[in-house]
C-alpha cells in the first residue's frame, strides 16, 4: 500500500468506524471491528468436532480436564423486567453451557463476583441439568471488601449453595498479589482462613486447592515457596504478557516457568487480552491471515496459551455461540505452535506494543462506579480507535475532520452520556480493584480532555 493511501479515510471506511450497532453489556463498539468480523469465512464454515477435544491430566487427582475451560464472567445478559438494570440470559446460558459439554468442554470456573454477583446461581442452574461427573466446577473466594472469618466463610459456604453442589473441583484464593505480602496474610494467613480451606480440601469439599495471581511478584514468590501443597495457580497467560506484561503485572515466562519448577500445573486466564488480541489494526490481522487464511485471529491466541505442555486449561468468556464454536475447532485437537511461530507472534506483539493503548482487559473488577461511569466500555472504545489508527492527532492531519466526527459519535454512541468519562470526580475507588494496575483516574480524565478538545475544535 502507498504511503499516500494509509493516510486516507475513504467513505467505506469511515463508515465501518462508525459503526451501526452494539449490543447491551458487550464490548462490541461503534468504530472498530467486531470479533465476529475478524472470523474468516472459512473457519465459521468448518464442521466444529464433538470428539476430538484435547485434554490434559492433573496429577494431584487424575482429572482429565479438557484444554478449552469455559470462562463464566461474561454470560449473556438482558435488560431485567423493571428496566433498571441487566439479567443473565438463563436460556442463552443454558444453551450454551449444553454445546460446550456436548462438544468437550467440562471445566467451568466462575466467582461470587463475575456478572455483578449472577454467574454462580446462573452456572449451576445450567450444570444442574448435567450428570455431576461430567464436569469440574472451578469457583473462587472473592472477599475483596470484608477480610473477616466469617464472612470469608460465608461466601464460601453461599457457592456451594448457588451452584447447587456439595463438593468444589477447584477452588481459589482469588486475585492474590495486590497489595503485596500484607495483604495476602490478611486475607487469608491471620484470619486462619487458609487453614479452613485446607481442611476443607482434607475433607472432600474442595477437590483441588489453589489461587488467582495478579500483582506483585514477591507474592507469588512467598506462596510457591511455602509449604503448602497448591494443587494449581491460575496466571494471566498470552502471547503479549509472555515477555511483556504491562503495569505490576509479571511476565508470564516467569510465572509459568515457576510452576513447572514445582511440578504445578497451570490455569490460564486472559488468553485474548481481554479481547484485544483478536481487535486488532488491519494490517496485524493481514499478517495473520496471510500465514493461516482459514484460521481466525483468536485461534492464534489459543494456540499460543494452549500449547506450553503445563497448562491444565484455557479459560475463556464466551458470551457468543459462534466464539464457543470457534474455541472448541482450535483444541479439537489442539496444533501447538512450532517454534518458528512463536517467534511470529513474538514479533506480533512487539509491532502491538508500538500502539499506545490502555492495557484494559475488560474483566469489570472496577465496576460498578458509584457514580455510574463504565469504565471498561469507555477504555475499549478509545483502544479500538488507537488499534485502527483513527484517534485524530493534529488539525493539520488530512483526515482529521472524518476521525474526528467517526470518534465523537462513536464515543457518544458505544458509551451513554451520563457514563462517560466526563463524570470521574477522582475517588480512586476502582483503582485498587484492577489487575492490570491502570491508573484508571488519571486516565479517564485524559480521555475526557481529549474528547473536550475534539469538540471544541470544530474548523
Amino acid at each position: 500500500m502507498k504511503e499516500q493511501d494509509k493516510n486516507k479515510i475513504n467513505r467505506r471506511h469511515f463508515l465501518k468506524m462508525m459503526g451501526v450497532g452494539a449490543a447491551a453489556g458487550t464490548t462490541l463498539l461503534y468504530g472498530c471491528h467486531s470479533d465476529k468480523k475478524q472470523s474468516s469465512k472459512s473457519s465459521a464454515q468448518l464442521p466444529v468436532p464433538t470428539d476430538k477435544m484435547t485434554y490434559r491430566i492433573n496429577p494431584s487427582t487424575g482429572d482429565r480436564v479438557s484444554l478449552l475451560g469455559y470462562g463464566c464472567m461474561r454470560w449473556p445478559t438482558m435488560p431485567s423486567p423493571d428496566g433498571k438494570g441487566e439479567i443473565i440470559d438463563q436460556e442463552q446460558v443454558n444453551r450454551l453451557v449444553d454445546y460446550a459439554i456436548a462438544h468437550g468442554v467440562n471445566f467451568f470456573d466462575t466467582s461470587p463476583v463475575y456478572v455483578q454477583g449472577l454467574s454462580e446461581k446462573a452456572t449451576g442452574i445450567a450444570l444442574k441439568r448435567h450428570p455431576r461427573n461430567k464436569y469440574f466446577i472451578s469457583t473462587k473466594l472473592s472477599n475483596f471488601q470484608n477480610y473477616s472469618r466469617e464472612n470469608s466463610i460465608a461466601m464460601y459456604q453461599q457457592s456451594f449453595k448457588d451452584l447447587q453442589t456439595d463438593y468444589i473441583d477447584y477452588y481459589l484464593l482469588h486475585a492474590v498479589g495486590g497489595g503485596g505480602i500484607s495483604a495476602l496474610k490478611e486475607r487469608y494467613f491471620d484470619n486462619g482462613l487458609l487453614d479452613f480451606l485446607l481442611n476443607e480440601r482434607k475433607a472432600g469439599r474442595i477437590r483441588n486447592l489453589g489461587f488467582s495471581f495478579h500483582g506483585e511478584v514477591e507474592v507469588y514468590d512467598y506462596l510457591l515457596a511455602s509449604d503448602i501443597k497448591w494443587d494449581f495457580v491460575l496466571i494471566q497467560l498470552n502471547y503479549v504478557d509472555w515477555k511483556h506484561a504491562s503495569g505490576f503485572n509479571v511476565n508470564a515466562d516467569y510465572l509459568y516457568g515457576e510452576l513447572v519448577k514445582k511440578g504445578i500445573r497451570a490455569l490460564v486466564m486472559e488468553p485474548l487480552l481481554g479481547g484485544r488480541l483478536t481487535k486488532l489494526s488491519d494490517s496485524l490481522v493481514a499478517r495473520l491471515k496471510e500465514r493461516r487464511p482459514e484460521a481466525s485471529v483468536a485461534s492464534w491466541a489459543f494456540r499460543f496459551s494452549g500449547s506450553p505442555e503445563n497448562v491444565l486449561s484455557v479459560l475463556s468468556g464466551m458470551t457468543y455461540m459462534e466464539h464457543l464454536q470457534d474455541n472448541i475447532r482450535t483444541y479439537s485437537p489442539l496444533e501447538p505452535l512450532t517454534d518458528e511461530e512463536k517467534d511470529f507472534l513474538e514479533e506480533t506483539a512487539q509491532i502491538l506494543l508500538k500502539y499506545p493503548t490502555i492495557p484494559c482487559t475488560d474483566c469489570k473488577y472496577c465496576m460498578p462506579c458509584p457514580y455510574g461511569i463504565d469504565i471498561p466500555t469507555i477504555f475499549m472504545h478509545y483502544n479500538k480507535c488507537v488499534n485502527e489508527g483513527n484517534v485524530p492527532k493534529s488539525q493539520q492531519d488530512p483526515i482529521y475532520r472524518e476521525a474526528r466526527t467517526a470518534f465523537l459519535v462513536g464515543y457518544d454512541r458505544t458509551v451513554p452520556r451520563l457514563r462517560q468519562a466526563s463524570h470521574c470526580i477522582g475517588c480512586e475507588i476502582c483503582k485498587p480493584h484492577c489487575p492490570q494496575s491502570i491508573e484508571i483516574p488519571q486516565e479517564l480524565h485524559r480521555i475526557d480532555a481529549f474528547v473536550e478538545q475534539l469538540k471544541q475544535n470544530t474548523l
